[in-house]
């Protein structure tokens, strides 16, 4: 395994297995959230970011927290506050005095400077502190004082956000929000669920996660998540999907034309392919099926579409956009 890791290669059972390893330690202290820790650990694969949006109590940090302790990677937390500057992010330029008294710069780091970063309630931060992670996320690497610094590979962003508390907060940009692969619901557990996390969290025997993959793994399934086929007719519907969230376009249905001011970006179709192909490989296929693209069209769209004041007025969620056109486009076979 060593060997073949070294050049990025991963056969479909050793993914399948290591995934299953991921899950399996990731529910020994997250009660429930199945469909929320496939979708993070779907980013993760992709290599992209993920913006988890729940009310506070639901375990969004506890989450990110624990797969920082699944996987081996270098783990940061930043809570995003009011007074927070770019510099807290991505470090800044230190003078120092050497032995010989002669005085020079020295760059230090920031906490972007992690495999895994934690931005908890990244809409607390003004939009200047905000874009500090913008080419961190796009380009993998920051720029201080006309100095670039590469992040070392593997590099994810897990941003959260609370839907409720409004007040005092900065809404993150349309360029910001269009980085992140996926944007997660998390909803409030069941009746069963909330039982096992009070017997969980309140008894004298505290679940702990191990350690079931390395960075190494984690690339080398992204790399083969990349060779994974898709065919013409399946990457045609994801064209269409996107189009169609466009209210001037010709696959545009009813809804999309009467409460969308403006569709999701090209990122939009690409975060659907590479997702549903990680999602063929985690249910053990080697190929793109229309059912995986319709499993990651809500994650991967919800937020790149606008919504005119008239959805805004009535109510209309992203969500409900996104229900009407799977239905109105549902593919093939």
């Amino acid at each position: 395994m060593s060997e073949a890791l070294a050049n990025n290669v991963i056969s479909v059972d050793d993914f399948h297995q290591t995934a299953e390893a991921i899950l399996g330690e990731v529910s020994k202290v997250i009660v429930g959230q199945d469909k929320v820790v496939r979708q993070v650990l779907m980013c993760i694969i992709s290599g992209g970011h993920a913006l988890l949006e729940g009310v506070p109590g639901l375990g969004k940090t506890m989450l990110i927290r624990t797969l920082s302790d699944v996987l081996d990677l270098k783990f940061a937390r930043v809570q995003f506050t009011p007074d927070l500057m770019p510099a807290d992010i991505v470090g800044t330029n230190i003078m120092e005095e050497g032995e010989d008294r002669r005085r020079h710069f020295r760059f230090e780091a920031g906490p972007v400077f992690a495999n895994l970063v934690l931005a908890d309630e990244i809409n607390r931060a003004t939009p200047k502190t905000q874009s500090a992670l913008l080419e961190a996320m796009q380009e993998k690497s920051v720029t201080v004082a006309n100095k670039r610094y590469t992040l070392e590979p593997p590099f994810f962003v897990l941003a959260t956000q609370n839907p409720l508390e409004m007040e005092g907060t900065y809404p993150l940009p349309e360029a910001q929000l269009d980085r992140f692969l996926f944007k997660i619901d998390v909803l409030f557990p069941s009746e069963d669920e909330l039982v096992e996390i009070m017997n969980r969290t309140t008894g004298g025997d505290i679940a702990s996660a191990q350690t079931a993959a390395s960075g190494e793994q984690i690339i080398a399934m992204g790399e083969l998540t990349r060779q994974v086929p898709i065919a013409s007719h399946v990457s045609e519907y994801i064209a269409q999907l996107v189009i169609a969230t466009h209210p001037n376009s010709e696959f545009a249905p009813d809804m999309v034309r009467q409460y969308v001011r403006y569709g999701s970006s090209p990122r939009g179709g690409q975060a659907m392919v590479l997702s549903a192909k990680v999602n063929a490989l985690l249910d053990g296929r080697y190929n793109v099926a229309f059912e995986d693209v319709q499993a990651v069209a809500p994650a991967a769209l919800r937020h790149r579409l606008l919504l005119n004041f008239e959805g805004q007025a009535e109510g209309i969620s992203t969500d409900d956009i996104i229900t009407d056109l799977l239905a109105n486009l549902p593919g093939e076979g």
